[in-house]
């Protein structure tokens, strides 16, 4: 019997039995599940993908190192849930703040949206970790469906915020800006300027 399908049916018992016990145990699965899913967010966060291992992650959660592959068929599934985690978590932020009005200038939620937030005041550093995010992200095939899905939400983020900031732009319009950003950013990063935020809005500001 192969440590997979055993995962599964001791799976499928739980569940079981959570429909006698009234959703309990599948509840506390559940809880467990996002621990890991939000300890594995946090790693990823702090040291991109290759932090994000399954004994550190059990650590981090405070579970033991067996519920990563009793929650999770594999790292990759892991690390999927954590990037769609922490990048929803970046959407939501950014659609309260804009929906709020909290935000004095629409274009700085833009920078937090490409550049990350922690750009505000972490600097070189901060920005270098969001970008070896998201090009270690195409080097891992099976995270290319859910980047597309969140590209298409990201992009309408962007599109209302440059909208409210007097700019509105069409799928094109908007494709040209983040490429002048980003490359802005890229050749910020390999010159090691030490305000990679302060180039990418100068660059925003000249593309608009």
């Amino acid at each position: 019997m192969s440590g997979r399908w055993r995962r599964r049916s001791a799976r499928s018992c739980e569940q079981g039995t959570a429909g006698q016990t009234g959703g309990v145990t599948t509840e506390k699965g559940e809880r467990r599940r996002q621990a890991l899913t939000e300890a594995a967010g946090e790693l990823l966060r702090e040291g991109g993908f290759d932090a994000v291992r399954h004994r550190a992650v059990a650590e981090r959660a405070g579970l033991p190192l067996a519920s990563t592959t009793y929650y999770f068929d594999s790292l990759d599934e892991l690390v999927t849930a954590a990037v769609e985690l922490t990048s929803r978590q970046e959407l939501a932020a950014g659609r309260a703040e804009l929906d709020a009005g909290t935000e004095a200038d629409p274009l700085e939620l833009v920078l937090d949206q490409l550049l990350g937030r922690d750009s505000r005041k972490g600097g070189l550093d901060a920005v270098l970790l969001r970008y070896e995010q998201l090009v270690g992200a195409g080097r891992r095939p099976y995270l290319a469906p859910l980047m597309r899905t969140l590209r298409a939400e990201l992009d309408s983020l962007l599109t209302e915020a440059l909208a409210r900031a007097g700019h509105p732009l069409d799928a094109g319009g908007l494709r040209r800006v983040i490429e002048v950003v980003d490359g802005a950013v890229l050749s910020a990063l390999i010159e090691a300027d030490p305000d990679p935020r302060a180039t990418a809005r100068a660059a925003l500001l000249r593309v608009l």
